[in-house]
């Protein structure tokens, strides 16, 4: 069981994590939550450690992370339903959740933030973010990341043609690269997708 003061400052440590990928500051925490003392601050961030909902790793309170259920918190968020992009639907409410771990997270998984505009008709813009699973092999019509001559890496869609491979651009002002399989070698596929408004 939480105190009530107890659980003003892990909703203020969860929405902050949530919006800026780290935990706040003990300064930070008693603005918000109007605690002048950091001690009094450190001995409710203490308390929520002991109790299990908070971990923290070294010394810096930056450190803090989630726990349990409010860890799970910044991965699922409930599906509400559709939304038409062309002509109005009806709004149905789903009762269902996207787990974002599952669809985006892994020990196999890395972003990448793309520059330039050859991936545009794929829906893939610059300065989206795209997460690459990590791997070695990919299949035709995967959107990869290729490393070409161990030197410059790009994003493309995987066309191979026995000992030749296309990496085929989504963007019709601009032309497939053709190169001898042996000079290609995929580092990723893309499984997914950000971007940030």
């Amino acid at each position: 069981m939480l105190t009530r003061l107890e659980e003003k400052v892990l909703q203020h440590i969860t929405q902050y994590i949530t919006r800026n990928g780290h935990a706040p500051t003990l300064a930070e925490i008693g603005d918000a939550v109007g605690i002048r003392s950091r001690g009094t601050v450190h001995r409710y961030v203490e308390a929520l450690v002991n109790k299990g909902h908070l971990h923290r790793s070294g010394r810096s309170w930056r450190g803090i992370r989630l726990t349990g259920e409010h860890d799970r918190r910044l991965t699922i968020l409930p599906l509400e339903g559709r939304i038409a992009a062309g002509g109005p639907i009806e709004a149905i409410p789903d009762q269902a959740e996207i787990n974002f771990s599952e669809l985006l997270l892994g020990p196999d998984r890395y972003v990448l933030q793309v520059q330039g505009d050859s991936m545009m008709d794929a829906g893939i813009l610059d300065g989206d973010l795209v997460v690459v699973r990590h791997t070695d092999t990919a299949d035709n019509g995967d959107i990869v990341v290729a490393l070409i001559d161990r030197g410059e890496a790009t994003l493309k869609r995987l066309r191979k043609h026995g000992d030749r491979v296309e990496l085929i651009p989504a963007n019709r002002a601009m032309a497939p690269m053709i190169y001898p399989a042996d000079r290609v070698h995929i580092q990723g596929v893309v499984v997914g997708q950000v971007r940030l408004y």
